[in-house]
């Protein structure tokens, strides 16, 4: 049977939505576009400013900025806790094995727009990181040729971080649909937004050992994946050789690493998706018919992203007070 999921599976996953229905209603009363209105109310044009400068000086800035959001989002809710340095006996997010790899463009997006703001008498100590990197994120996909959108604004920065947060909270490169989709439920999301959410992957980079088995060691019967196009295959072969140095990186999307599209779209089509947890989006036939739709019309991808954008942005939030407004986004008050 071509399913995404079982009947049963179906059936956690309503059920699970329905659970966090009340708390997304909650929120959604305390965030709003224009939080900071009386209190700052340039906030917005200020964070672009930053942003924008930020991207003409690194390459890696949109894709760097836009994975540190959905780590964030996806460990302990958007609060900016990814961002907070490790103290004394804790080990903090950003240092558990999972973020490791996260560029550290995408922190100094969020602190060089921070310094911003704090730069602005009427606004110090008023704006939180978390609202930063979400403003941040939305520039970032906007100057990489993404959709511009309004962002709700009103989180507060969270005071704990964690290395013990992170087991479980992210999806790995190896994941299969049955993984992703009860993770994605979890925060809200449903299928069309996860392969939405997916086509970030538009943008970036990737180092070799987080897809090497799927070219050199899938299973016994298979030394390739087979859902791989064999021309990929050798390609990705020819630049990343076994046990390939740290060093070496793989655009996630080989065609317009640099833009933000719908190009991962028609890769995925092609047997181009360089993660399993990429190519699986269109091993089924449901998942299968929202990849051809997004990859035949833009305007529904990025309708579908700016609301799975949303939806995520809210997931976890502090407010009112709950939280606080880190004059530092890297140190708790």
């Amino acid at each position: 049977m071509d399913r995404l999921i079982s009947r049963s599976q179906f059936l956690h996953l309503v059920l699970l939505l329905l659970s966090i229905m009340s708390n997304i209603s909650c929120i959604n009363a305390q965030l709003h576009r224009d939080f900071y209105r009386n209190s700052c109310p340039n906030v917005e044009s200020i964070v672009r400013s930053a942003v924008e400068q930020k991207y003409r000086q690194t390459i890696v800035t949109a894709a760097a900025t836009l994975r540190l959001f959905f780590h964030d989002c996806f460990i302990q809710g958007c609060d900016a806790s990814i961002i907070l340095r490790s103290s004394g006996n804790n080990t903090a997010e950003k240092d558990h094995p999972d973020n490791i790899s996260l560029a550290g463009d995408g922190y100094d997006t969020v602190i060089k727009a921070k310094a911003a703001v704090e730069n602005i008498p009427a606004c110090k100590n008023k704006v939180s990181c978390a609202d930063i990197l979400a403003m941040a994120t939305r520039d970032v996909i906007a100057l990489a040729g993404g959709p511009h959108y309004a962002v709700e604004l009103g989180r507060r920065d969270g005071r704990i971080s964690s290395q013990n947060s992170v087991p479980n909270n992210l999806p790995h490169s190896d994941f299969h649909l049955k993984k992703l989709l009860p993770m994605f439920a979890f925060r809200g999301l449903s299928v069309r937004h996860m392969i939405a959410l997916s086509g970030a992957h538009t943008l970036g980079f990737s180092h070799c050992n987080q897809f090497s088995s799927r070219i050199y060691s899938f299973n016994s019967t298979h030394k390739v994946d087979p859902t791989i196009d064999a021309v990929y295959a050798k390609e990705l072969q020819g630049m990343c050789p076994q046990n390939a140095p740290s060093r070496v990186v793989i655009p996630l999307d080989p065609d317009t690493p640099q833009v933000f599209d719908n190009t991962y779209f028609k890769n995925l089509q092609r047997g181009k998706g360089l993660f399993t947890s990429d190519q699986t989006l269109y091993t089924k036939r449901g998942s299968r018919r929202i990849v051809n739709m997004f990859a035949s019309n833009k305007t529904a991808f990025e309708r579908v992203f700016i609301a799975a954008m949303t939806k995520l942005g809210r997931f976890g939030v502090k407010t009112g007070n709950l939280g606080e407004i880190r004059k530092d986004c890297a140190v708790v008050n």
